[in-house]
């Protein structure tokens, strides 16, 4: 059975997660730092995208002493277990989720990686191939949920989570929408890639919730899965 997916973005009024130089802005405050903290600490598994890890070098660790007693008290490790979806092996070994916090890593790459980056990262981290040129994510996801691994919480970017809606495997996004705007039309949004060309292909939500949260507005969806 695959784990269940959760979505979680920051992004400005007008739909940007950040600058074309894709550098990190900072879109919410304290209080959304907080929630993003215990839905990734409720989480088993926290995953990105190369792209994120090489534009922003995340430790994607959770950072509130209480939430990470409470996985402890759980019987869980401290962190959530953290994936990249990395299909050239192109992460560097001194990596901020390499260094930073205990716990398991995974790196999910493609039969087009190098061998020999592979060698080296099966040191650091469970390194699981699937899929040819790039990383097919149904396999990838029912080689997590072997793990024993049932709920992810995904951060970005913009690549990956395309890919991942594309493949009907994304059931919940939490979106906070900021109250700045980034522009540029190519500058990184929510779903990158080509998009969908037919009105049939979309991606249909569910809204589940919508709250203000300091300068900004929350939005809690549920994709509806094709029958």
């Amino acid at each position: 059975m695959r784990p269940h997916i959760i979505v979680n973005v920051a992004m400005s009024a007008d739909g940007k997660l950040s600058t074309r130089e894709r550098r990190q802005v900072k879109i919410s405050g304290i209080q959304d730092f907080n929630r993003v903290d215990r839905l990734k600490a409720g989480s088993d598994a926290v995953m990105v995208g190369i792209g994120t890890v090489l534009a922003d070098d995340p430790s994607l660790t959770v950072k509130a002493e209480e939430c990470r007693n409470n996985r402890i008290k759980r019987g869980a490790d401290e962190h959530p277990i953290r994936i990249v979806v990395d299909s050239r092996a192109r992460i560097s070994p001194d990596a901020a989720i390499f260094r930073k916090g205990t716990g398991k890593r995974v790196i999910a790459v493609s039969r087009k990686a190098d061998p020999k980056k592979l060698e080296h990262l099966k040191k650091l981290a469970t390194v699981i191939i699937a899929g040819d040129e790039e990383v097919d994510l149904p396999q990838l996801m029912e080689e997590l949920g072997t793990m024993g691994i049932q709920r992810i919480m995904v951060e970005g970017g913009g690549t990956l989570i395309a890919g991942l809606i594309a493949a009907d495997l994304v059931d919940e996004i939490y979106s906070y929408i900021g109250n700045i705007i980034i522009g540029g039309k190519d500058a990184p949004t929510l779903t990158d890639g080509e998009g969908f060309l037919h009105e049939s292909q979309f991606c249909r939500l569910t809204l589940l919730e919508a709250r203000k949260i300091e300068t900004g507005m929350l939005l809690h969806w549920s994709v509806d899965h094709p029958q």
